[in-house]
């Protein structure tokens, strides 16, 4: 399974978590390690759309796909 595969499997867990609140986040691409995504709907502009991203998506993704050393937003 290639890393990208496995970053979508993590985000598809806890889209619902995001959704929740109106967003979504998907896999835009990754570079040397690092992951970016983009947030998509009420996450897209949010003032607490870094902070989702460094405490929820980043944590989770970096615990569960070896190899991945940060996840930032694509801008």
């Amino acid at each position: 399974m290639s890393i990208e595969d496995q970053v979508n499997m993590v985000l598809d867990k806890i889209r619902s978590f995001i959704a929740a609140e109106g967003g979504d986040v998907t896999l835009n691409h990754i570079e040397d390690g690092i992951v970016y995504v983009d947030m998509h709907g009420a996450c897209q502009g949010c003032s607490y759309a870094d902070m989702t991203v460094s405490s929820v998506v980043k944590t989770i993704v970096m615990e569960e796909v070896p190899g991945i050393i940060d996840v930032r937003q694509a801008n």
